[in-house]
């Protein structure tokens, strides 16, 4: 990376102090996580639009994703034309978790957690405000000098034509014809959340690094490391149906987003975000504990990285407000579970003693503690399911040790001088043993490895997790009757278990696809026969009644006074929404709901399991729909 003297002009390296409402000079310092998250919230706010706090990892509004993977998630019954209690205009900084390239964490990019800056328009204003603030956010406020930046537009598709009015807004700004780059839908469209919903156009900004051009057709997006993508655009025009149509939306529709870790590593000149404040504590304490290190220096490097990114997103996702996730097999549960044991197979990689968990848990919460106060709140939890995690995964480890050793002596009693890249792979996703370790255990026996074969049974393994993914990819489940039908459904569930079972009964987390409804709640033990029929008996008389469903807009100490359901651990604006089911319940939601209880037919729980500690977990359908 260019050093930041040779990316910004220092005369406009300023940001806007929101302490003291002046000019921060960061030409001669480094920029920090914290001073970028001021200005960037203080620029919108500037703009008219209203600070909001970000939502829960865990994902609101019944969604299929496992966590909130964009800024737009917990916006998308808004996008799709509810009103927020905030207003048309939101700006807000988003914590957000990806596991999709996971095997690609240890490069100088990939982050598995990551803070995402965005600004929002519901119906407000659209294309000409939002690329002028980008602009102007870029240029006077960052410093970035105009020659260094670069666009690319949607150049067009089917019925949907070339994205024509942002590229003669860039023109207007003074970024010449040469600088804006026409790119199609894989690298400059915003699909729908789901299956369905609002997508559309998005207008992404690059940094010229002055990295040596890779050949004559090298230009933003083509990945070679001279132009970095640092800020997109995305506007909400279409409404894309069942039949795969794309419909103008009833209103237009502004998300953009900012990678904080990315800006802070453009700004400050660093070679990759690990070098940034962001991970430079976690990464000193991470070589401070390693005892040992492979020869191979690259080698070294990336396990540090990715220990240091998988701990950071497991404590944020521990230490999230909503609770409810923890290590398991299934669901996000699994997804924590696999960074954990993940991190600890490359700490065995680098000596570090069992244990590190709690030490590195301790740098993240002490960095991260001021704009993310949940953590600190939640230290106790975090450190002893990290701990728990960390010791189950010991005995793993030593029984993966005793398979090698059994494979081992046969290969070795029989002849064969490889080991097969099957049994190789299946050290690796059965035990947790990286490639590099087996190979190494193998060289000790005067043994190879046949890695083409570890490559090909590791491809076949990427392709079937990226089917199972997909079920989960986008922000809702759909924009279906049935989904906002099971939606309702969770309220009137959430109430009858606490009727039944006490006010303890709180909800953990939930998620819905269009076959069934999930409903995790805190409770100690397992439901009885007869509390389970109970709770199911309940939710159908709701149903019989016909209980209309409103909703309020009022401040959340009202809604709190006035007996509504709400996760008082979890972040909310002063404003929320209070979803009233006739006499029955009152809870703070987002939405989308039915109309009448009578639309849901009828309500059947199927499961009633475990979910994790002091934690219950109920699959029901609803049935007799129209």
């Amino acid at each position: 990376m260019t050093p930041t003297s040779q990316l910004v002009d220092p005369s406009t390296s300023k940001l806007l102090d929101s302490s003291t409402s002046k000019l921060l000079d960061f030409s001669t310092s480094q920029l920090t996580a914290d001073q970028l998250r001021d200005a960037y919230l203080k620029f919108f706010e500037s703009k008219g639009h209203t600070i909001i706090s970000g939502a829960s990892l865990i994902p609101e509004n019944d969604p299929t994703v496992l966590f909130t993977t964009a800024g737009m998630h917990p916006l998308v019954p808004y996008l799709l034309g509810e009103k927020h209690p905030a207003g048309s205009r939101l700006t807000d900084v988003q914590k957000c978790v990806r596991t999709g390239d996971i095997d690609a964490v240890g490069d100088s990019c990939h982050l598995t957690f990551f803070e995402m800056l965005g600004n929002w328009s519901l119906g407000d204003y659209f294309k000409k405000e939002a690329i002028e603030w980008s602009y102007e956010f870029l240029t006077r406020h960052l410093g970035f000098a105009p020659e260094q930046l670069s666009v690319t537009v949607f150049q067009g598709e089917g019925d949907i034509p070339r994205d024509d009015e942002s590229a003669a807004i860039w023109k207007s700004l003074g970024i010449p014809e040469e600088r804006i780059h026409a790119l199609p839908k894989e690298d400059n469209w915003w699909g729908p959340a789901g299956t369905t919903g609002p997508c559309g156009p998005d207008t992404e900004m690059f940094i010229d690094t002055g990295k040596p051009a890779c050949g004559a057709a090298c230009r933003p997006g083509c990945r070679c490391g001279k132009h970095v993508e640092i800020w997109n655009d995305v506007f909400m025009q279409y409404n894309k149906t069942a039949e795969g149509a794309y419909e103008p939306l009833k209103q237009h529709n502004v998300d953009t987003g900012m990678g904080v870790e990315r800006t802070i590593c453009m700004m400050n000149g660093c070679p990759t975000v690990y070098e940034t404040e962001l991970f430079a504590p976690l990464m000193a304490k991470i070589r401070k504990l390693s005892t040992t290190r492979p020869a191979d220096a690259e080698t070294a490097v990336r396990a540090e990285r990715i220990i240091a990114d998988h701990m950071r997103t497991s404590v944020f996702i521990l230490g999230d407000p909503k609770g409810g996730v923890k290590p398991g097999n299934i669901g996000a549960n699994y997804v924590l579970r696999r960074l954990i044991r993940r991190s600890v197979r490359y700490a065995k990689m680098l000596g570090i003693p069992t244990g590190y968990t709690r030490a590195l848990a301790e740098v993240v919460i002490e960095k991260y503690k001021g704009p993310y106060p949940e953590l600190e709140a939640n230290r106790d939890t975090v450190i002893r399911e990290l701990g728990a995690e960390e010791e189950r995964f010991e005995k793993t480890l030593n029984a993966g040790q005793r398979e090698f050793d059994k494979v081992a002596a046969a290969l070795t009693q029989h002849g064969p001088t490889t080991l097969s890249g099957r049994t190789a792979f299946k050290l690796y996703d059965t035990y947790g043993f990286p490639l590099e370790f087996t190979e190494e255990l193998a060289a000790e026996q005067g043994l190879a490895v046949d890695r083409a074969g570890y490559e090909e049974a590791f491809k076949k393994h990427q392709e079937a997790s990226k089917q199972g993914d997909a079920t989960f990819k986008g922000g809702l489940a759909d924009n279906t009757v049935v989904t906002t039908r099971l939606h309702t459904a969770t309220h009137l569930l959430h109430k009858a278990l606490q009727m039944v079972l006490g006010p303890h009964a709180l909800q953990k987390g939930s998620n819905i696809t269009p076959e069934r409804l999930r409903f995790d709640f805190s409770h100690p033990d397992k439901m009885t026969r007869e509390q389970i029929e109970q709770v199911e008996a309940l939710v159908n008389e709701q149903i019989q009644r016909g209980l209309p469903i409103t909703v309020e807009t009022m401040a959340f100490e009202d809604a709190k006074g006035r007996g509504a359901i709400a996760l008082f651990s979890a972040k909310y604006e002063e404003q929320v929404k209070v979803y009233t089911v006739g006499d029955f319940s009152m809870e703070v939601c987002g939405g989308p709901h039915a109309a009448n209880t009578g639309e849901l037919g009828g309500f059947k729980i199927q499961k009633e399991e475990s979910s994790s500690a002091g934690v219950r977990r109920i699959k029901a359908v609803i049935t007799n729909v129209a």
